[in-house]
């Protein structure tokens, strides 16, 4: 039993002066690791540091695009609702729901025989007043002849002047009455006023359909081109006003999770307020949109094109770090060994970051692994190969 006892207590200690131990130990480790000081470097089997892979690049001078992001909705150039403009059956239609239609297409016929009728009596009135017209025109002459020889007198050759123009006038109201008819005969044959998509049909055929009537036929959207209508904060406004005195400012239009691209087009005007609720500007931009990628309704992020920077010292992205003092990078000397350089960046993108000081287009940048650096660390180095972007 006393045995057991110092053997129990001699354990107890033993776990106990363990516990000692490894607490300092781990107390370490995490203050290394909050403090970001460098890690002890791995060794290889014969006692000599291990090289740490990396994968360098060289920056390069490039132009640069600077971009100003917002969200926007597409929005048709056009709509047209498509009304009757006279009264009658619809006797048939001559599009498809969702079809693309030309300016000038054929997309609906109402009943023409009452227009047509109406037409026909214009014409036959014209007829017969001429043939009046031309008989008071032959008396006007005769009676002009005979009342020289005093034969006729002047009172008669009045009233035959005075037919003369009766009928003239008649016969320019039936030519105004037979322009009417025609103009209504053509209104039975609704043609498309612009090139765009149908909707979906309101009215079907057999259907009387009034000129009064507020419901349309179908409603016919231009898709091509198209515009957007976005916003950017009220602070980018003397950028946009500035880049668009320079010339036509190029924007770039994508899905709201910017994976795929829609289209590009150029900006069209600034709306002439401020939205003082929200502090942001409209911005209405044209696309070519032959594809339809782009369709009305539809929410879209914009990338309007600022400006250029040109001969812009760029380096991959994921090179540049960031630590308590401000931004900065790993390079790889001619021995091997990495520094760390403070660097100025200027805009960032997803594959690229424009340096703007800090860095010569020699410096050979660490892109991946600096996790495992630190100063003074040698590594063996190989290109670095940035990821393709799936631009759908």
């Amino acid at each position: 039993m006393g045995s057991l006892r110092i053997g129990t207590g001699l354990n107890q200690r033993h776990r106990n002066s363990n516990r000692r131990l490894a607490l300092p130990t781990s107390s370490m480790a995490a203050s290394l690791l909050i403090l970001g000081l460098q890690a002890t470097p791995a060794f290889s089997l014969d006692g000599t540091p291990a090289l740490v892979p990396v994968q360098i690049a060289t920056p390069k001078l490039q132009t640069v695009p600077v971009y100003l992001d917002g969200l926007g909705v597409v929005q048709s150039e056009n709509t047209v609702d498509i009304t009757p403009q006279i009264s009658g059956p619809l006797e048939s239609v001559a599009f498809v729901e969702g079809q693309q239609v030309k300016k000038g297409d054929l997309l609906a016929v109402i009943d023409p025989r009452p227009f047509r009728a109406t037409l026909d009596q214009a014409i036959a009135k014209i007829s017969q007043d001429q043939a009046s017209l031309n008989y008071a025109n032959y008396l006007l002459n005769k009676d002009s002849k005979l009342a020289g020889q005093e034969i006729v007198t002047q009172e008669a050759l009045e009233q035959q002047k005075a037919q003369v123009q009766t009928l003239t006038a008649q016969l320019a109201q039936d030519q105004a009455a037979k322009e009417s008819a025609e103009i209504s005969l053509s209104y039975t044959e609704i043609r498309s006023p612009l090139s765009g998509r149908t909707g979906i049909r309101q009215i079907d055929p057999g259907n009387q359909v009034t000129a009064a009537s507020t419901t349309p036929i179908v409603t016919i959207t231009q898709t091509d081109p198209i515009s957007v209508i976005s916003t950017l904060r009220e602070t980018d406004l003397d950028k946009v006003r500035t880049a668009m005195a320079s010339g036509p400012v190029a924007v770039a239009a994508a899905s709201v999770d910017r994976t795929t691209q829609l289209g590009t087009g150029t900006i069209l005007l600034v709306d002439n307020e401020i939205d003082q609720a929200t502090g942001t500007i409209k911005i209405k931009s044209t696309f070519g949109n032959p594809d339809e990628k782009l369709w009305p309704g539809q929410a879209v992020s914009v990338r309007v094109t600022e400006k250029m920077i040109k001969n812009a010292l760029t380096i991959p992205s994921p090179a540049l770090q960031r630590g308590p003092d401000g931004f900065f990078v790993y390079v790889v000397d001619t021995n091997d060994q990495t520094e760390i350089k403070k660097v100025k960046p200027g805009p960032i993108e997803n594959d690229y970051a424009v340096v703007e000081e800090g860095l010569s287009p020699s410096d050979k940048v660490v892109v991946t692994g600096q996790y495992r650096l630190a100063p003074g660390t040698k590594v063996t180095a190989t290109s670095y190969t940035a990821p393709v972007a799936n631009k759908e």
